[in-house]
């Protein structure tokens, strides 16, 4: 059996590389893990050697310490592999196939399941409805920031790569289709993103660059991306987007600049909890500003998509409200404009297959969009670092050395 390390939490601000059980078909007792879950046998999963594994902001709430994730948790949800070993339940997927992983973890079964909803599944946690990989409350399931992760419902779960030496080729690309890819693509449909549209996107870390990209490939007209850090903000120049430092007022009167009126088509929320003010504000973490200000900067009838996190516990927050969960939102103006608003994690086999073709066929460079950048998976706690401080890179492990770079 072969030797395994993974990415362990450690307590706010630190994170270490450590050696850990090779995974098996049985989900067993450790950190984070739901008693009701331990014991669960899995004979219709597969164990994946990692081929990439992404650090995501998701993960960086819990390391910052803004959630109740307990020391010693295995972390990583974005996960590509090759399949080494399958459950005997396992009937398509097969050893030697080159996969992408949903973080999403769903059974295939369960109503939500049956209409698609994957990232609310029914049977994966005890706790709620939803689960991932190697995140706080979500059942337990071990992170797959790791050299071998197992996958439950790996038939239902596992999106075969069709072609093993063109993945390869675009293996930093396909990387991105366990989350930020989908994700940045299910805020811009759930926005209503159209031929011709423009478009204001909170955000230009990597999922608010994938929902500018995803923006572009649905026709957008103008991509505004707004954010504080000046390199993000660069990066989102890069592949054509408008963009708006909002410490340097608030983005309606910037947004009219741009376009002549303050308001845009639909709007994307990448930030989520830890959003920060504008203007004067812009140092003060204020957890309802970019929700505020995506309402106030869409049109009315227009559509308002959220795929940025947000948490019912977080033990850091600015005010004892957010600590539960409760925001200041101006929740009449939404009202009294008909937005729609679409939350939640996004279910990310609606897309994928999608984003695999336009990866494969040329259409799209998300790995240049979002700047991935390549490293050993030792090197995994300076990524981590570097991403807090705000480096404008999407980190891509890499545990087997198998990305040519």
């Amino acid at each position: 059996m072969p030797a395994n390390r993974a990415v362990i939490y450690r307590g706010p601000g630190h994170v270490e590389v450590e050696d850990v059980d090779y995974p098996t078909f049985e989900l067993k007792d450790g950190p984070g893990v739901n008693p009701d879950n331990v014991g669960r046998q899995l004979p219709h999963g597969a164990i994946l050697k990692v081929v990439a594994t992404n650090i995501c902001g998701s993960d960086q709430h819990m390391v910052r310490g803004r959630t109740t994730a307990p020391e010693g948790l295995a972390l990583g949800h974005e996960i590509t592999g090759e399949v080494v070993e399958t459950g005997r339940d396992v009937e398509y997927i097969k050893t030697g196939d080159l996969v992408s992983v949903p973080f999403n973890i769903a059974c295939g079964r369960c109503r939500n399941c049956k209409e698609g909803k994957t990232g609310i599944c029914l049977n994966v946690n005890p706790d709620r409805p939803g689960s991932a990989y190697g995140y706080v409350d979500m059942g337990g399931w071990v992170g797959g920031q790791a050299e071998y992760a197992m996958v439950p419902y790996a038939d239902w779960n596992l999106l075969r790569f069709p072609d093993r030496d063109q993945a390869m080729a675009k293996i930093v690309d396909l990387a991105m289709l366990s989350d930020i890819f989908p994700t940045g693509f299910h805020g811009a449909v759930t926005a209503g993103v159209e031929p011709g549209s423009t478009v204001y996107i909170a955000g230009a870390g990597p999922v608010g660059l994938a929902a500018a990209t995803s923006a572009f490939l649905l026709g957008a007209a103008v991509v505004i991306v707004a954010d504080l850090n000046t390199e993000r903000l660069e990066q989102a120049r890069s592949f054509g987007c408008e963009t708006i430092d909002v410490s340097k007022g608030e983005p309606a009167d910037q947004i009219e600049q741009l376009l002549g009126i303050p308001v845009v088509d639909c709007a994307v929320d990448a930030v989520g909890f830890e959003a920060r003010g504008h203007g004067d504000n812009a140092q003060e973490e204020r957890p309802a500003t970019v929700l505020n200000t995506v309402m106030g900067v869409t049109r009315a009838g227009g559509k308002v998509g959220i795929p940025g996190l947000y948490v019912t516990g977080d033990p850091g927050a600015a005010d004892e409200a957010a600590k539960h969960g409760s925001l200041s939102l101006e929740f009449g103006l939404g009202w009294a404009k008909s937005l729609a608003f679409t939350t939640g994690q996004c279910p990310v086999m609606r897309y994928n297959r999608q984003l695999m073709m336009a990866i494969l066929h040329d259409r799209v460079n998300i790995a240049k969009n979002v700047n991935a950048t390549v490293l050993p998976l030792a090197e995994a706690p300076q990524g981590y670092s570097d991403f807090d401080r705000g480096a404008a890179h999407k980190y891509v492990l890499d545990p087997h050395g198998m990305i040519q770079r």
